[in-house]
């Protein structure tokens, strides 16, 4: 089996040997880049995984690489940062980030992550999922075998966490459910109260549908009408 390739863009030398070193102890591979601009030249050239992904950076910053490589790519952005203020992370989540960890960051816990999200990676990648089928919302198709989403016939490029809470919701349409159903069903963690991950991710989900699908109900959770 191949191993795991993960892209590090950081334009601090220390820190770049130190996940390098992380990620070869755990046997996956790595590449690195100093800035956005760096990043975006080698993902055009290699099959990467998963990127770990620094804020601030000369010539192109994170927030701007992100949002580049969501452009084309779906693969799991876990950005890195100093800046731990909730503004900077409900950005970073906001823009295409699928997790967002502060510096300095318990090694133990950034390895679970990055296996975390690069285990759900392969199982979107590879059409693993309970339920296949389609499912028909209004003119939205929902193709749970290709894990493709499109509506009046053009696709709509969703991250795997976007595609998953769509899915659950679209499967369970004319149900309200909670955050916290969101959460644990698509992040397989238990939820943590006042955590706006699924609240930021709903955001950007709609955003991206350009169509009132998913209703809030306040108070209570979200829900898709038949």
């Amino acid at each position: 089996m191949d191993k795991n390739v993960v892209l590090i863009v950081d334009d601090d030398e220390n820190i770049r040997e130190l996940l390098t070193i992380l990620l070869k102890n755990q046997n996956i591979a790595s590449l690195c880049a100093k800035d956005g601009i760096e990043a975006l030249e080698i993902l055009k050239n290699n099959k990467i995984d998963l990127i770990l992904l620094d804020v601030m950076m000369p010539r192109m910053d994170g927030m701007m690489a992100c949002m580049k490589i969501r452009e084309n790519l779906n693969l799991p952005i876990i950005i890195l940062s100093a800046k731990i203020d909730d503004a900077d992370k409900i950005m970073g989540l906001t823009i295409g980030a699928d997790d967002y960890i502060a510096k300095p960051f318990n090694s133990m816990l950034l390895i679970a992550k990055i296996r975390s999200h690069l285990r759900r990676y392969k199982e979107f990648n590879s059409n693993f999922h309970d339920n296949s089928g389609l499912i028909k919302i209004q003119d939205m198709l929902i193709n749970m075998d290709k894990h493709i989403v499109k509506i009046d016939d053009s696709e709509i490029i969703l991250t795997p966490h976007e595609f998953e809470i769509l899915a659950f919701l679209a499967k369970n349409k004319d149900n309200v459910l909670s955050i916290k159903q969101i959460y644990e069903n698509v992040w397989k963690e238990p939820y943590i109260e006042f955590d706006r991950t699924v609240t930021v991710h709903i955001r950007r989900l709609r955003q991206k549908l350009k169509k009132d699908y998913i209703k809030t109900v306040w108070g209570v959770g979200y829900k898709i009408e038949s």
